[in-house]
């Protein structure tokens, strides 16, 4: 992939870039390039990390306007001095994500259990359209596309619509206290026992499978913790908290990144088919020869599976079969081992909605010169 690249440090300089710089691909801190389809011979990369910084902010409103490339973990701690943060905890934030890459990305962490996902968050957007032009969510009318609700729009967009280049996000109050109970379990019995939580009169901020380990999380203050760990009382539990607690949720941030060799595939599925999906990928990891971990959010279904060990092909034939088994379900490819891309689509089976995507595309970006196949084939890409 050839191209320049761009650093532009306003509104206007984007702007310009989007203008006149030819195929682009916008690029925040680069903790997602591996994700989705690899993006094509561009002429020009744009960064986003010259549009950096904090715009405005209220603690007592609880808002906070910022440069769409700006690191979320900088911007966590400067909200940290007033007691607040932003409701998310995509693995990628230690990484130095940006807030404009992982809303593009629709990143997000097992903290979308009570928060949701990011984009529920967002309170507007500014964006730099292909054609130069400057849109505000909410305050500004776009020719052929008036309507749209900008921010959850650009959410999982990857850069084919146009540049995040402001955001403005809402905060919530840190929490003072917490602790998260550890159950070994295997997929059926982490299932079996999520449900059991669900069931009780309790509010985990998280609820995840990570490695083989059921993981509940709760999060308040010390007197209203202290009594839902009573009442879960799940059997062979281990409580964590302070350091233990911050290990184990690092170690399944660890996991949700991947490292060299591995393949991440990220599914998005009702959670009552979790059982089916551990199942078909148990299935398909031991035909090809592979191993494949799991990290799943069991109570808003979504699943993080890292394959291991096996080749390329190994990989891509889980992969393949996944598409297969699961077409109805949102199937996003965050890693690939080295040979997988020749052998398997980044995308499975294009969605019912495929159409609208296309005609989304078409009023944003009519010379599809944005994140050139991204979304290859779907976009008739590719």
């Amino acid at each position: 992939m050839s191209s320049n690249d761009s650093e532009p440090h306003d509104l206007d300089a984007a702007a310009e870039v989007m203008r006149t710089g030819g195929r682009i691909l916008i690029r925040g801190s680069g903790t997602g390039t591996d994700w989705a389809g690899r993006p094509s011979t561009v002429d020009t990369v744009l960064h986003t990390s010259g549009l950096t910084g904090v715009l405005a902010y209220n603690p007592a409103d609880m808002t906070v306007a910022v440069r769409a490339g700006t690191t979320l973990r900088d911007l966590q701690d400067q909200l940290a001095e007033h007691g607040q943060w932003i409701a998310t905890d995509a693995a990628r934030i230690e990484a130095g994500a940006s807030v404009g890459g992982l809303l593009a990305t629709a990143d997000s962490g097992p903290r979308q259990h009570v928060y949701g996902p990011l984009r529920d968050v967002v309170l507007g957007v500014t964006v730099v359209l292909a054609s130069g032009e400057i849109a505000h969510s909410g305050g500004h009318v776009i020719k052929n596309v008036a309507g749209y609700d900008l921010a959850k729009l650009f959410s999982g967009s990857f850069g084919t619509l146009g540049l995040l280049a402001e955001v403005v996000l809402r905060t919530h109050p840190r929490t003072a206290t917490s602790r998260t109970l550890a159950v070994p379990a295997d997929a059926a019995a982490a299932y079996r026992l999520a449900g059991e939580v669900r069931d009780k009169t309790v509010e985990p901020t998280a609820l995840s499978w990570s490695d083989g380990r059921l993981l509940v999380r709760f999060e308040g203050t010390e007197a209203g913790v202290v009594p839902q760990l009573d009442r879960v009382a799940l059997p062979g539990a281990e409580l964590l908290d302070g350091e233990t607690e911050k290990a184990a949720w690092a170690a399944d941030a660890a996991l949700v990144r991947g490292s060299a060799g591995e393949t991440v595939i990220r599914v998005g599925a009702l959670p009552s088919r979790f059982p089916d999906l551990a199942e078909l990928v148990d299935k398909l990891a031991a035909e090809h020869g592979a191993r494949a971990v799991f990290s799943s959010w069991l109570g808003v279904g979504v699943h993080t599976i890292v394959l291991r060990g096996g080749d390329a092909a190994a990989h891509a034939g889980v992969l393949i079969g996944l598409h297969n088994g699961f077409a109805e379900s949102a199937i996003t490819l965050h890693r690939r081992a080295d040979g997988v891309d020749g052998l398997a689509p980044a995308w499975g089976p294009p969605p019912p909605a495929v159409g609208l995507l296309r005609s989304v595309k078409q009023a944003f970006d009519p010379d599809g010169r944005l994140g050139p196949d991204r979304f290859a084939p779907w976009l008739g890409e590719g």
